[in-house]
């Protein structure tokens, strides 16, 4: 982001690629490293740590405003020793600062602006900061000159600030409180969502409104299972209002991170990863369980500008695009009425902008968001004297047409660094997609990726890796890593039936509850046991912009458990889940993804075993019977008698489940009870119907 390049710091040797928009700045930076702390002790000056990500609006805005500056970076350099951090790289530090910075100000966000000892341990911390203060917001000159005074003349009153912060964020890191949870907890939370269902509108709360995309696949399985229809009608309204809204890119596919507004109109422009996974899979189980086509063709635009746009060439996906071209946000996506008849001509150009909402006016800063808020395509072509089906072929052409028109523009920037945990969800979807819609393209990204992380994100010994860039993997993986690859795992599993992705799935869970397990509380702490030693060893459960890396185990754990029959991995589901039961019971709908795993651990759920070659043409019949079948709370399983070895070994349970006469044949168990075996399609098609 550096204006001009007459300075050059140290993280031009990172990877990261926000590390990278702040080598050209004046301020000294380091990365986290012993070399910047050991450089604080020797001068005994107090570490000035600033968190943000690549694709940050106001990390833009605070690099431009102070970053970029000579008189702020004067008085960095000559009284702070100055760390950056890509919050997107170390999670494990974020995680740690960030519940410090909500304890001492009551909110958190990004950039994170924290002051802290060489030892560490913070005494200030803040978001975004003017250069000058303004407007009753403290500048950071006027922080930065007042913390080296505290620093200088009253150690000991930081002393104090240290300890009290210390006790504050303690608790909040590990999340352990007692607690029960009961089928009653996942009423409670339905409950809670009802009252926050916003119904003009669909979400929930006022703006802005985030997707949380796991809330809705909560609400999704709670109908299925209690009937609640009204469950299902939140679910619907939301996918549906989300996707009419200016928040999903209907040029070039792929929504963005959130709407600053309560009807899903003005987006913040930054497109993430980890948003467009869990978006794809919760709309494929939605078309899987009402068959509403719209769904499914949701989830294929997000697969074409995932594809498109923020793949590796080797298979592994990129982590996010920025809000931000030419220094103006949004301006990429946006139009005018005479760019639109520019590209399409007059006629067409004057459907699309009726259709879409393109306006002299416009609905954001004189331009137009394009968005489906206002009139339906059957409303328009009524109110234009025109065919449904007729206005939307011509609607699509104009789409490409637009969308290589807007190929020519300055396009933001792109993070390319490749994530673990964001690929994992990223290969859950995709193999979500392969078993719903049974398109082999999708089944193939999916695997592209796991070969990339197999292969470029792992150690020699299997220890996985967090982040890949430029030809160079770095830190040791975090529970996410593990927790989302497995559940990517597990669904190309289920998507494919080779046994592969099952062992490669036991073997990453064993190696998650080997590093990460606390032998003392229950549940998993956020980095491994032979990582970096911070301040503190945080436990996350917290279900956010992306779930947990606990609850997602817990979940996979179950998943597991009924796949191969060990018990220990229920053992550790259950005592996972008891060990953040009280943070659970106080708020429910905070925990979306820990109560989908709930509903596994109370049931009931549903084995089924395919005894067959997993490529036959029987078994691929029977894979398609399932497809038809929303069963959010079944396994899937294939016993391949060519896969006796590894099933041996990782899967007794299904390798007892034998081929009967020649024949593939299915096993349904439940309720820990087993039909007896079916060869005859029709009669699965009726058990799997009942």
């Amino acid at each position: 982001m550096g204006r001009e390049h007459t300075h050059a710091n140290r993280l031009i040797r990172e990877k990261s690629p926000y590390l990278l928009q702040h080598a050209h700045n004046p301020v000294d930076w380091y990365a986290w490293s012993d070399e910047a702390f050991e450089k604080a002790k020797q001068e005994d000056k107090p570490i000035f740590l600033s968190i943000g990500y690549s694709t940050c609006h106001w990390c833009h805005v605070m690099e431009r405003e102070s970053f970029e500056d000579e008189e702020v970076a004067f008085l960095l350099n000559q009284h702070y020793i100055s760390i950056k951090v890509d919050r997107e790289e170390r999670p494990d530090i974020d995680h740690i600062y960030m519940a410090v910075c909500q304890a001492m100000t009551g909110h958190g966000g990004w950039p994170m602006t924290i002051i802290m000892t060489p030892q560490k341990q913070p005494f200030f911390a803040g978001t975004y900061f003017p250069k000058a203060s303004k407007w009753g917001r403290p500048g950071l000159m006027d922080i930065l000159h007042q913390a080296a005074e505290l620093w200088e003349k009253e150690p000991e009153r930081i002393a104090h600030i240290v300890e009290r912060i210390t006790e504050a964020v303690s608790g909040h890191l590990t999340g352990d409180a007692d607690g029960e949870l009961t089928e009653d907890t996942m009423a409670h939370a339905y409950q809670l969502f009802r009252q926050q269902f916003e119904h003009r509108d669909g979400g929930f709360g006022d703006a802005p409104k985030f997707p949380t995309p796991h809330n809705l696949l909560f609400l999704l399985r709670h109908w299925k299972l209690t009937g609640e229809e009204q469950a299902l009608a939140m679910v619907e309204q939301t996918l549906t209002a989300m996707h009419r809204g200016g928040i999903y890119d209907h040029v070039g596919y792929g929504f963005s991170r959130y709407s600053v507004d309560r009807e899903w109109l003005v987006p913040h422009f930054e497109k993430m990863l980890y948003d467009n996974a869990l978006l794809a899979y919760t709309y494929l189980e939605a078309y899987q369980a009402t068959k509403r086509p719209l769904y499914a063709q949701v989830a294929r635009e997000i697969f074409t500008y995932v594809l498109r746009d923020m793949t590796d060439p080797e298979g592994g996906f990129y982590s996010a695009e920025d809000a931000d071209s030419e220094g103006e946000e949004g301006k990429f996506y946006v139009w005018t009425p005479e760019e639109i008849r520019n590209v399409l001509g007059s006629e067409v150009g004057e459907l699309y902008c009726a259709a879409y909402d393109i306006t002299e006016s416009g609905n954001f800063e004189g331009s137009s968001i394009p968005n489906l808020i206002r009139h339906s395509f059957a409303e328009t072509a009524k109110r234009l004297g025109k065919g449904e089906p007729e206005l939307r072929q011509l609607l699509a052409d104009a789409r490409e047409r637009l969308f290589a028109a807007r190929e020519q523009r300055v396009h933001p920037g792109k993070d390319d660094k490749i994530l673990t945990a964001w690929n994992g969800l990223m290969i859950a979807a995709l193999a979500k997609a392969a078993q719903v819609l049974g398109e082999d393209k999708y089944e193939q990204a999916a695997a592209r990726a796991v070969q990339f992380v197999q292969g470029k994100l792992s150690r020699q010994d299997g220890r996985l890796l967090a982040r890949y860039r430029d030809g160079e993997a770095a830190h040791l993986g975090y529970a996410d890593d593990y927790a989302f690859l497995v559940w990517g795992l597990l669904e190309l599993y289920e998507a494919t039936l080779d046994s592969r992705h099952l062992q490669d799935a036991v073997r990453l869970t064993d190696d998650l509850l080997r590093l990460f397990w606390d032998a003392q509380a229950g549940g998993l702490f956020f980095y491994g046991s032979d990582g970096e030693t911070l301040i503190a060893r945080p436990k996350e459960i917290y279900d956010g912009a992306t779930p947990s890396g606990n609850s997602v185990a817990a979940y996979n754990l179950l998943r597991l458990f009924h796949l191969t029959g060990r018990t220990e991995y229920q053992e550790r589901a259950e005592q996972l889940l008891q060990a953040f039961a009280g943070s659970i019971e106080q708020y429910p709908p905070g925990y979306s993804f820990s109560l989908m795993a709930l509903q596994l651990a109370t049931g009931p759920v549903r084995e089924i075993v395919i005894a067959g070659e997993h490529g036959s043409e029987e078994v691929k019949q029977l894979r398609a019977a399932l497809r038809d079948s929303y069963q959010p709370l079944a396994v899937i399983a294939c016993h391949d008698p060519n896969d006796n070895d590894t099933l041996a070994d990782i899967a007794p349970a299904i390798q007892e489940k034998t081929m009967q006469a020649g024949k593939t044949a299915v096993y349904v168990c439940e309720n820990f009870t087993c039909s007896a075996p079916l060869t005859d399609l029709q009669q699965v098609k009726q058990l799997l119907a009942d």
